[in-house]
């Protein structure tokens, strides 16, 4: 791996050095070639994937494509990476595949005459992995260890499809249907399939079929009730043992996520008993014969080794320090390699043996400081939020930035982000709310978020608001709504809903003019927007109204700065414009800034260049943090 020249430290930012600082992701390797593993790294300066042959050590840049590469998987036997080819981060396209062993930069698509730095010899080209598919956007894949692949996809015209995909053949549909769906797993022999769909029309909580290849269905476990009830399954994992027909699946059925055994060719389900608070998710170990269990509660993670099979049940610890682990897996040799980091350390790839997995050559990120801990009384129960205040001897009341995070379906952890802490640096608090809606907090709390969207979360955020004005924490005249993608789109609502509570507005690829996004969004989320407004615009159009930014543009007093990409799928850039012409058209104060990539930049300068931006827009309209100068 080769890394990013550029200015030394000593001349650059501290915050800068957080997104230059070489990352990589957890590697993923090859079920039955453990040696070979895929991650992604930023290395270059832009995030791309790359290959690792663990038994020599060498690695190599798969992907080099200008605005960057992160999805990509191994075949089962290590022979070949499947990587997802769009076009400037628009997430549509196609499949692509190429030799695990093919030299570093020889690399050739479609129109290249040169390749990509090719060392010698003749440059491999890069292949559809699934000739005969149209460009699409994903909907999961699974590939099977005769080569054969099953393929989702979903387009505008014909919502989901399935395909199976034999060497040498043409692809062949299995499913198709309206509502979203996407391919969970393949089984070990290759003979059982499994879906989640959402042909019941509710986006938010899915069913699970399994079929054969032949698309004839196996079983079908539905916690829906056919829509009637709003509880979900997912896919885990098919046991990684030949024969083995169990499927590993995520339940709602006691409120919150928790993994169980469900065997769809004997009929049986085997409840789990992980009596863990919050949420619980769970893999394989590679031989079947225990789980690797992810809890995560209250923004911070941990995680346990689970022994179904013994007669107690056994959870036994897998020690990793406080903070957030991104992801895991259980390696062959019965140690566990995990993803870790906290608000004040950078990430890092870690194993249970004690070792650093995986350390990419170049400066480290400087830490940050650490989160608190605020719950906070709101109109629908305890709202958690996360602080990060400037290092002493800094004294409150601080400027305040809250940060407010995308999904809706997710949430804000104890991990590290290089947004928060240039903020930071910058004199700033940080206030980052898990809204209703959030993940991470229970069921209820997540589908909480219904017909008044947006509204809802506001009313947190307004509750978080006055506790930090009261406190101490927050000068209450220089408190900034930011976010991006839902925080964005929180971020416009919240200037035009509640116009005297904030000084300022930051909004990335936001949500602006909700009926338009949605009629230009990817079908993916249309459905989820029909299933949070409970119908179309045509069909609730008051709901859409009331939950538009666009419907409040007026109202808005705060100098409002947006980022948007031109090839956004999910936030599409017409109705940003939309609402950037009702900003001109009284003369408001604003700045628009546009970027040709998608749903954020996956280029390190790009998003240097886009956090300067808004800590230049915040010095100019609020003045520089006390004893600071941007």
């Amino acid at each position: 791996m080769t890394e990013t020249t550029g200015s030394t430290t000593d001349s650059v930012p501290e915050w800068e050095q957080r997104f230059r600082a070489p990352r990589v992701s957890l590697p993923d390797w090859a079920e039955d070639a453990p040696d070979r593993a895929l991650f992604v790294s930023n290395a270059t300066g832009t995030y791309e994937l790359y290959a690792w042959d663990r038994a020599t050590g060498e690695q190599r840049q798969v992907t080099d494509r200008p605005n960057g590469t992160t999805d990509g998987t191994l075949t089962p036997d290590g022979e070949a990476i499947w990587w997802f080819d769009d076009t400037d981060g628009d997430e549509f396209g196609v499949w692509m595949r190429r030799p695990f062993n093919a030299a570093p930069g020889d690399s050739k698509s479609e129109g290249d005459s040169e390749g990509a730095g090719a060392r010698g010899g003749e440059a491999v080209k890069d292949e559809p992995a699934a000739p005969g598919l149209a460009p699409s956007y994903p909907a999961g894949l699974a590939i099977g260890r005769d080569g054969t692949a099953v393929v989702g996809r979903s387009t505008d015209e014909d919502g989901t499809t399935v395909h199976v995909v034999r060497p040498g053949a043409a692809p062949v549909e299995i499913y198709r249907h309206r509502e979203s769906a996407g391919v969970g797993d393949l089984s070990h022999d290759g003979t059982l399939i499994a879906l989640e769909h959402t042909e019941h029309g509710d986006a938010m909580h899915s069913a699970l079929r399994v079929v054969r290849p032949d698309g004839s269905t196996v079983a079908e476990l539905d916690d829906t009730e056919g829509g009637t009830k709003e509880l979900g399954l997912a896919v885990l994992g098919f046991a990684p043992v030949a024969g083995d027909t169990r499927l590993l699946v995520g339940h709602q059925r006691r409120g919150r996520w928790e993994p169980m055994i469900w065997d769809p060719v004997a009929g049986t389900e085997t409840d789990l008993a992980i009596e863990l608070p919050g949420d619980v998710g769970a893999e394989w170990y590679p031989d079947g014969s225990a789980l690797l269990i992810e809890h995560g509660f209250e923004a911070r993670s941990e995680l346990w080794r689970y022994g179904p099979a013994a007669a107690d049940g056994a959870l036994v610890r897998v020690e990793t320090p406080t903070g957030s682990v991104s992801g895991a897996t259980a390696r062959p040799d019965g140690t566990v390699e995990y993803l870790w980091s906290s608000a004040a350390e950078p990430p890092v790839v870690r194993s249970t043996s004690g070792a650093v997995v995986l350390d990419p050559p170049g400066a480290k990120a400087p830490r940050s400081v650490p989160v608190e801990d605020v719950w906070v009384e709101g109109p629908g129960g305890r709202v958690h939020a996360l602080v990060q205040r400037p290092a002493a001897p800094a004294q409150g009341p601080f400027p305040t930035v809250f940060e407010i995070h995308g999904g809706p379906t997710w949430h804000d952890s104890d991990a590290f982000a290089g947004g928060p802490a240039a903020w930071v640096d910058h004199g700033y608090a940080v206030v980052r709310v898990n809204y209703r809606g959030s993940t991470g907090y229970g069921r209820a709390w997540t589908d909480a978020l219904k017909h008044r969207i947006g509204l809802i979360e506001l009313e947190d955020i307004a509750a978080v608001r006055e506790w930090a004005v009261k406190s101490g924490l927050a000068d209450p005249a220089r408190l900034v709504l930011a976010g991006g993608s839902w925080g964005g789109y929180l971020t416009l609502l919240g200037l035009g809903t509640q116009p005297g509570d904030w000084a300022l507005g930051l909004a990335a690829v936001p949500v602006a003019d909700y009926v338009t996004a949605y009629h230009d969004e990817m079908e993916a989320l249309k459905a989820m927007d029909r299933t949070l407004l409970g119908g179309t615009p045509e069909e609730v159009p008051e709901r859409f109204e009331a939950s538009s930014p666009l419907t409040y543009v007026d109202a808005v007093r705060a100098p409002v700065y947006i980022s948007a990409g031109v090839n956004d799928p999910r936030c599409p850039i017409r109705q940003v414009e939309n609402y950037v012409d009702r900003l001109k058209g009284r003369d408001a104060v604003h700045e628009v800034y546009r970027y040709d990539a998608g749903h954020g930049s996956l280029v390190v300068e790009e998003r240097i260049k886009q956090v300067r931006l808004e800590l230049d827009f915040a010095a100019r309209h609020l003045g520089a943090p006390d004893g600071l100068a941007g």
